[in-house]
Parts: structure tokens; sequence; C-alpha cells
């Protein structure tokens, strides 16, 4: 698959060649305040195959928990892009709002970190929830 995109201002773009890893709506906390509110959708895609074709993004990673993610935004707009996560070494994982085409997301196989959701969060008739991320 490929897959095009960047940011609202355009002042970072990128692209992915690879099948999906994963395609999943993630309820955390923290991707709550990433998204206003709402789960985040977002396709894991290979590491190898992922590039910035224009600008580079600004990274930010908690210091205060283990393990934690660095997500790479827009220095300029604040466009949430990706999110490279130690647990995850060959992928990168790419936030479906950024896409040029979203509708290649094609919908989550999965939702993760329901332990967090709120009532307001609707989770897909059908597909496998998990209260954290699966083993």
């Amino acid at each position: 698959m490929s897959i095009t995109g960047g940011c609202y201002c355009g002042a970072v773009r990128y692209e992915s060649e690879g099948d999906a890893l994963m395609k999943a709506q993630c309820h955390c906390r923290e991707c709550q305040y990433l998204t206003g509110g709402s789960p985040n959708v977002f396709m894991a895609v290979p590491a190898d195959g992922f590039r910035y074709t224009k600008g580079q993004p600004k990274g930010f990673t908690r210091t205060d928990i283990d393990g934690a993610v660095t997500r790479e935004f827009c220095p300029d707009c604040g466009t949430h892009l990706v999110t490279r996560a130690p647990a995850l070494p060959n992928g990168v994982v790419l936030k479906v709002g950024g896409m040029d085409d979203p509708s290649q997301f094609g919908g989550p196989d999965i939702a993760i970190f329901t332990v967090d959701a709120q009532p307001f969060h609707q989770i897909p008739e059908g597909i496998p929830a998990f209260e954290r991320v699966p083993g």
C-alpha cells in the first residue's frame, strides 16, 4: 500500500510504502488529549517504508513515564502525524487524519485501551475490543 500525507498547513509531508501492520482505534487517555477527546484512529506501517518528504516534525517524549512513546508533530500548525513506540521498533504509528486519502484506512480491526474509553466513544460493532494492548 502506498500512502501519502502531511500536516494541516502543508509544511511537513510524508510517504509510506508497505502493508499495514495494524489498524486500530485507541481510547487511551493520552490519545484523548491529542484528539480533543475522541479515540485516535491509526495504522501501524513498516518503519523502513516511511519517510518525510518535506519539512521535519518536532518530536515530544514524556520523561515521567516508563516506555514513553515519541509523538511527532508539525512544528508550525501542530498536526500530530506519527507516533514511534519502543514496543513497536519496526513500525510507525501513522495518524489517519494526516493521510491525503483517509479512506485508505478502511476502518479499525481492533479497539485498544478501552479501559480509558469515555461514555460517548463509539466502538464499531463486531471488532475485538481490549482494555489495553492484546498480548
